[in-house]
């Protein structure tokens, strides 16, 4: 005898207990077979006690049609998915469309045929079942596929911090310096993205790499001798040159560790911290360095750090230089407008230069920068 644990579980709901028993007698010996007389105990045992796995649902009952059972049913995520069979007489004139949608799947009509209605069970039975077995491959897949890229971005979350970590061992003015550039960089393209002309180039996804890349642009002082990086005073014209190559090198660095890694430079992670830390020195005007690229022609990333770097070494206090106010500061990247900087980087600054200024503030201990950041 087969197992009744195995059964299925078929739910009739009829206010004719005439209907109820002659369908349970043709399921009976097939399924387990529970009954409702009226809608609200249909639903009582559907939400409060084990689902059944499908409904054999009266249209026409007192207080709540089976249109109305089934409309409630399928609002609820725990029943949506249960299919419902309407029972409906031959001659009744019922609006066959309005079951369907509603959430039924087929119709049975009385007097009941046992071979019409036993087929009609079992196709939709089995229906019911493949869908199930698919909505769980479906989370399974979803759930493999969000803990491999999880995986994924933890793992480029720290190659990019173990690379931009190098060049802050370098440089005692790094730490700070490359939080607040970073933070820089997002208001910055975050407001970007607001405007018509850049609303393809930037997205939430681009911005987020743009923030973690932001990081490595100074990489490439890793290359530089300790006797020209941590110089105290204005570097000579050929020491000059030898700190200009960081760009290169940063190049170079982040390449090798593309080549390393095994990825597509065309589709890397590292494609903007590439870009960040080979052209942030360029300028608008073409004078920068080390291609003398202009205009558009400089990657957008390189433009925007262009003026993170700049606002933050002028706002910092270095052994060579005191800390520039934050008005003053403001005064020379406008000034820049169009030699040094891109002009709408200028104007996008403008309009979230006090969010820099919030940002520095939170990232400096030192008490002169505090007091040139906070003078008006």
């Amino acid at each position: 005898m087969e197992n009744q644990t195995a059964k299925q579980t078929i739910l009739i709901v009829d206010d004719n207990p005439e209907n109820i028993f002659f369908l349970g007698e043709i399921l009976k010996n097939i399924y387990n077979v529970k009954a409702a007389t009226n809608g609200k105990e249909a639903l009582k045992i559907i939400w409060k006690e084990t689902p059944p796995d499908l409904v054999l649902m009266d249209v026409v009952m007192p207080e709540m049609s089976g249109f109305e059972v089934c409309r409630l049913l399928k609002q609820r995520s725990s029943s949506q998915s249960i299919p419902v069979i309407f029972v409906t007489s031959l001659d009744e004139h019922l609006d066959e469309a309005k079951g369907f949608e509603v959430g039924g799947v087929d119709y049975i009509a009385k007097p009941f045929q046992p071979s019409t209605v036993l087929a009609r069970v079992k196709t939709h039975l089995t229906l019911y079942d493949q869908n199930r077995i698919l909505e769980e491959k479906v989370v399974e897949r979803t759930q493999s596929l969000f803990e491999s890229t999880k995986e994924l971005n933890d793992t480029q979350d720290v190659t990019i911090f173990a690379l931009a970590t190098l060049a802050e061992y370098r440089d005692n003015d790094t730490g700070t310096h490359i939080m607040r550039t970073q933070r820089y960089i997002k208001i910055l393209a975050t407001h970007m993205m607001t405007l018509p002309k850049y609303k393809d180039q930037l997205s939430p996804e681009i911005i987020e790499l743009l923030y973690k890349s932001a990081p490595m642009h100074d990489i490439g002082k890793v290359g530089v001798p300790d006797q020209i990086l941590l110089k105290p005073g204005k570097l000579k014209h050929d020491e000059f040159e030898t700190m200009k190559k960081h760009t290169i090198f940063g190049l170079e660095v982040i390449t090798k560790s593309e080549q390393t890694l095994g990825v597509d430079p065309k589709t890397s992670f590292l494609r903007f911290a590439r870009e960040i830390a080979y052209t942030h020195q360029e300028k608008w005007d073409g004078s920068g360095y080390p291609q003398g690229l202009a205009g558009e022609d400089i990657p957008l990333s390189g433009r925007m750090m262009a003026i993170a770097d700049v606002y933050d070494a002028l706002i910092s206090k270095r052994i060579y230089k005191p800390a520039v106010s934050h008005i003053s500061t403001i005064k020379i990247i406008k000034n820049g407008r169009g030699q040094h900087f891109d002009p709408d980087m200028v104007d996008a600054f403008l309009e979230v230069a006090e969010s820099f200024r919030e940002v520095a503030l939170r990232f400096t201990e030192d008490p002169d920068e505090r007091m040139a950041l906070e003078a008006s």
